[in-house]
């Protein structure tokens, strides 16, 4: 399977088990676990299957991260009407444009072995 595809599908695993647990509300909803227990168990196999493919470690960790932290936080704002003030929206563009140069300098470090 692409490993494009499978860092996607756990990214997006990890930012539903995240939301998850803000859902369970302090075990007020204790079913959501299920869904924090799958999304991080989900998301780790998925990952350790990227970094099987080749992925090199930085790049595929930096990725996850920054979407991570990006998708959760809009979700956040969407579904439990958490702030998403201006210094959030720039902390969010600064975490992208940090993985986009390494996922760029990666780039780079795998042409010059070639």
């Amino acid at each position: 399977m692409n490993k494009w595809f499978l860092l996607g599908s756990a990214i997006l695993l990890e930012v539903v088990a995240t939301l998850a647990l803000r859902a369970m509300d302090g075990f007020s909803h204790p079913w959501w676990l299920i869904a924090v227990v799958a999304g991080y168990g989900g998301a780790f196999v998925l990952v350790a299957k990227v970094l099987a493919a080749g992925m090199p470690v930085g790049v595929a960790y930096g990725i996850w991260a920054a979407s991570g932290v990006a998708l959760t936080a809009v979700a956040g704002a969407a579904i439990f009407g958490d702030d998403l003030t201006w210094p959030i929206t720039a902390g969010i563009a600064l975490v992208i444009g940090g993985v986009l140069l390494v996922e760029i300098g990666s780039q780079r470090a795998c042409r010059g072995r070639a």
